[in-house]
């Protein structure tokens, strides 16, 4: 963003700001930058066609008075373009301004190394080209904590000592290391004075990265499973808070600080939460089940590599692969440097921020598969019917451990009772009996899990032995030759038959209250078929 003095304006100041539509960040930023009292005059220096304002925006009283009235303006660049930074264009840095403040932005639909190195390394170069150019005293830039992330090791409480990684995984974090050093090496004493913002996981109102990439794990098929453990500390950081700290940074600059100029920051919320508490917190106000099961962080990492290299097409997988590092390795920051140097401190809590970021992604939900269930004040049939006690749980596979226990049970007792051959008399005293014996058992030696050679040699002819049983049998099988075979055949699959009848028992009910609307509309479309034959008939 660059900012000059309008003439005349009596001390009125004005901004462009590079990359305030594309990145969430700079739109916090330019929001926040017309709502001071200090008078700024905003200009949108983007590669976007138009400003093109959204509905929410549209009704934001103080925005749509700025444009009307001239404090907001916008501008179409292209910082990749040499020759118009060589010509000094007004609309990247205009000539008297005083600070620059430069968006950290990606666009999407550069898969290429070429392009994305030619957007994020020679954009910069352009950026500080055209500040000099300019002669703009103050330059800003919104870099990452990614810089210092190999995207293998933790951080723990890591501070602006820590150096440049030799190696990354991501290769968009080894282009930021570039764009960062450069605008840290364009710090002059006499001429341009600069400094680099890092925030942690930055999360709000527009955000295209994090909270998409949580929602759509949620409306996945894998909605259940959390990848790793989730007690992995991250710092998350508040996008206004984001904002505030850049207008902390140019008025440090502006009063000339020494410790400022030529020097990262950290910029955290200074409250670090586990990897799985913020996910859940933010899902679970967007509507969504909590996570049941926590699946290996490197399973998954290695099915990823598996089906990027089946695929060969690196392009997602890597960035996935890259996403899941960030997200479950530990990475905590100290924020005391720009505390103390700057004046920095957060304006929004972490709760806070989760509940206004929430508020601004209703869309992400309402038509997704989950919409009903996600309704959480709606009583389902079958919570009228059971209650919503522990039988309603176990039914609905809300605690599936508890589920596949009484599912196993009840198995065990079917097949005690009914299918050993056993008395009711009989089989009711014997499992009294192992009940006792349960009671009265004490500690096994384990000399008495010792198997002798021989035993062992026993038992794999006896794997052998059915194997080759079993192939045979599928053999007599295909030429049908054994009736008495088929029929037994024929009374196993009825037994299995059976008890995948008995399985259905806890899943017609998960069934209905998934997809109720569902089934109630064909149910009534069944009737009306039936009654509207047996009318005809």
């Amino acid at each position: 963003m660059a900012t000059e003095e309008v003439a005349g304006g009596g001390g009125s100041t004005v901004c462009t700001v590079i990359w305030g539509r594309s990145s969430f960040v700079g739109r916090s930023l330019v929001s926040k930058l017309l709502r001071t009292s200090t008078g700024w005059t905003v200009r949108i220096a983007d590669s976007r066609p138009s400003l093109a304002l959204d509905l929410a925006e549209m009704e934001d009283k103080i925005l749509v008075d700025s444009i009307q009235s001239g404090r907001l303006s916008y501008y179409q660049v292209d910082i990749r373009d040499v020759a118009t930074v060589s010509r000094g264009n007004v609309h990247l840095v205009h000539k008297g301004s005083s600070v620059v403040f430069f968006m950290d932005m990606l666009d999407s639909s550069l898969q290429d190394f070429y392009d994305q190195y030619i957007f994020i390394v020679q954009g910069t170069k352009n950026v500080i080209s055209a500040c000099h150019d300019c002669e703009v005293e103050r330059l800003i830039y919104n870099s990452s904590a990614d810089v210092v992330f190999d995207g293998v090791h933790d951080i723990f409480v890591g501070n602006e000592s820590l150096q440049y990684p030799y190696k990354f995984e991501d290769v968009l974090c080894d282009l930021k290391v570039h764009a960062e050093a450069l605008i840290l090496s364009a710090n002059t004493a006499d001429g341009l004075s600069t400094c680099a913002l890092r925030p942690c996981n930055p999360f709000g109102p527009g955000d295209s990265y994090l909270v998409p990439s949580l929602v759509d794990g949620a409306k996945s098929a894998w909605a259940k499973f959390f990848i790793g453990t989730g007690s992995n500390m991250c710092d998350y950081t508040y996008v206004e808070n984001i904002a505030h700290a850049h207008m902390c940074a140019e008025n440090a600059l502006r009063c000339r600080i020494a410790s400022v100029a030529g020097e990262p920051f950290f910029i955290t919320n200074l409250q670090p939460m586990k990897s799985g508490d913020f996910a859940s917190l933010l899902l679970s106000d967007l509507g969504f089940p909590r996570f049941s099961f926590h699946l290996p962080l490197r399973l998954v990492l290695l099915i990823l590599m598996l089906v990027g290299w089946v695929c060969k097409t690196l392009v997602y997988p890597r960035t996935r692969i890259s996403f899941l590092r960030s997200f479950f390795c530990t990475r905590t920051f100290d924020c005391s440097k720009a505390q103390k140097h700057i004046g920095y401190s957060p304006i929004i809590s972490l709760e806070d921020g989760i509940a206004l970021t929430t508020e601004s992604f209703p869309h992400l939900v309402k038509d997704s598969p989950h919409s009903r269930e996600c309704d959480l004040t709606r009583i389902s049939k079958v919570e009228k019917l059971f209650g919503s006690g522990k039988v309603t749980d176990i039914l609905l596979w809300r605690d599936e451990k508890k589920t596949f226990i009484c599912a196993l049970g009840l198995f065990l007792l079917f097949y005690w009772f009914l299918l050993s051959g056993r008395t009711l008399v009989t089989a009711t005293a014997e499992l009294l009996f192992l009940a006792s014996a349960r009671c009265r058992q004490r500690e096994i030696s384990p000399s008495y899990f010792a198997a002798p050679e021989t035993s062992v040699r026993a038992a794999v002819a006896s794997l052998s032995s059915l194997w080759n049983r079993g192939v045979r049998t599928v053999s007599l099988l295909a030429r049908g030759e054994d009736a008495s075979l088929l029929f037994k055949v024929g009374a196993a699959l009825c037994f299995f038959k059976l008890l995948l009848r008995l399985s259905h028992l806890f899943t017609v009910f998960i069934i209905y209250d998934r997809h109720e609307d569902q089934v109630d509309a064909f149910v009534r479309k069944a009737a009306a078929r039936f009654s509207k034959a047996g009318a005809c008939s």
